[in-house]
């Protein structure tokens, strides 16, 4: 089927829902989740630019708009679940991977196979596309759970995500870390709230680790 069968598949993105299983005031499809890591990490990219970095584009853009194609063939697995252990983690994606490579072989033609290898890969990697990538993916789980916080949703996962991923990104050593920590955060964090979860004291204590 070629190409075509690769097209069509971007499809069953729009069904997948992230976070299954929990209550939200908002609902979330990996397809959205991936437009909105490419809108980060472009912004992100330009503030490391901005700061003597080398961006090579087109690997950005590859990685981030490509970087959660492999949930269509394994589905939104909880963050809580999938980060439990190394161990785990290491083998859903093994998982992932064998499945994204079983269907390039199976679907996409012999003069587009080395591209899709490359363009589907893991792009989460030491370089500073892959760095600003993690920032990226993690940012989106930071605007997803404190816009559930933000109205009121008590569902605990959704304090740990926004939790999680603040401490990861803090950790990144990038110039965009640091714009997002002291120029972006406190704008979040300031915003009203109708929550009962003290979403500043949170945001202090992951910050402070």
């Amino acid at each position: 089927m070629g190409i075509h069968k690769y097209f069509r598949s971007l499809n069953e993105l729009e069904r997948i829902i992230r976070c299954p299983g929990k209550f939200k005031f908002e609902e979330h499809s990996v397809a959205a989740h991936s437009w909105k890591v490419v809108q980060y990490a472009k912004t992100l990219a330009d503030i490391e630019e901005q700061n003597g970095a080398v961006i090579d584009w087109k690997k950005l853009y590859e990685i981030t708009s490509s970087h959660d194609y492999g949930e269509i063939f394994i589905g939104d697995i909880k963050t809580p679940v999938k980060h439990s252990s190394l161990q785990l983690r290491s083998l859903i994606q093994q998982v992932e991977e064998g499945m994204i490579d079983n269907f390039i072989k199976e679907h996409i033609p012999e003069e587009f196979k080395s591209i899709f290898y490359q363009q589907l890969r893991e792009g989460k990697d030491e370089s500073v596309e892959g760095l600003i990538l993690e920032v990226a993916d993690k940012m989106d789980q930071v605007y997803e759970a404190f816009a559930e916080l933000q109205r009121g949703n008590t569902e605990k996962e959704f304090v740990v995500m926004y939790r999680n991923a603040l401490i990861k990104i803090k950790d990144i050593e990038l110039k965009c870390v640091e714009y997002f920590l002291t120029e972006i955060l406190p704008d979040m964090v300031n915003e009203e709230t109708i929550s009962s979860i003290d979403i500043r004291q949170i945001t202090e204590e992951a910050l402070a680790l």
